[in-house]
């Protein structure tokens, strides 16, 4: 038995793309991605189920420019196929650690990982692997953040976690504003007539109609994610 209850079973990680760089101007950092999956490893540990969703922003936006001018579909499919290659990379992270991870792509590339199936990735969770849920929504027009308030909501995560640099939300910008404070906890509606912006509006429309609340905290701060899974007071709660 684990020493240390957690607060929540089941969880949904969202990271950027972008947080896999590290120091790098593009792509994966070696060491950012080890270090990441070392603290997921700590709260499977505890018994907490783990899905994640991932961006791919640092292999689409980094590599290719950015996509002006583009079709803005074919951008987004481009994107969901980034978000593919950075699951390849986080899931053999994870195998070489010791955890069991799975990818689920929501567009069929058979050959190289298996298609989302809702019924066969709460199985996975069941059996204490860490499913990574890849390609987004499967649908141009929608972001990686929507993509996790969608699974978190079908595989029933008391909690999406919102991967990112700062270490929660705060009443103004830190860097510019010193005097500027962290919300323990915010109400969906406190964060949207203060136009915070912590998820596109779709994601956060989502989560908010589905009371699927959202923990705000730095996946660079490290034991962040465990002291969030085991209920303290660690970046911000955004509750229905």
């Amino acid at each position: 038995m684990p020493d240390l209850a957690p607060a929540h079973k089941r969880i949904l990680l969202k990271l950027s793309g972008e947080a896999l760089m590290g120091d790098d101007a593009f792509g994966i950092n070696r060491a950012t991605i080890v270090r990441m999956v070392e603290e997921v490893a700590e709260i499977t540990r505890l018994g907490v189920q783990v899905a994640v969703v991932i961006g791919g922003g640092n292999i689409f936006r980094g590599v290719a420019g950015g996509s002006v001018g583009m079709d803005r579909a074919t951008a987004d499919y481009m994107g969901m196929l980034a978000t593919v290659m950075n699951s390849l990379a986080l899931a053999d992270t994870m195998d070489k650690a010791g955890l069991i991870a799975r990818v689920m792509s929501a567009i069929a590339i058979e050959q190289v990982v298996e298609p989302y199936v809702r019924p066969k990735a709460l199985q996975y969770l069941e059996e204490g692997k860490v499913v990574i849920f890849a390609a987004g929504t499967g649908n141009p027009f929608f972001t990686t953040d929507t993509a996790a308030a969608l699974r978190g909501a079908e595989i029933g995560a008391e909690l999406v976690l919102k991967a990112t640099k700062v270490d929660g939300v705060y009443t103004a910008d830190p860097k510019k504003d010193p005097s500027a404070t962290r919300y323990s906890r915010i109400s969906f509606d406190e964060a949207i007539s203060q136009n915070l912006g912590i998820m596109d509006a779709t994601a956060f429309a989502l989560c908010r109609d589905q009371k699927l609340p959202i923990k705000v905290f730095s996946i660079f701060k490290h034991g962040a994610l465990k002291r969030v899974v085991l209920g303290e007071d660690e970046g911000t709660l955004v509750y229905a």
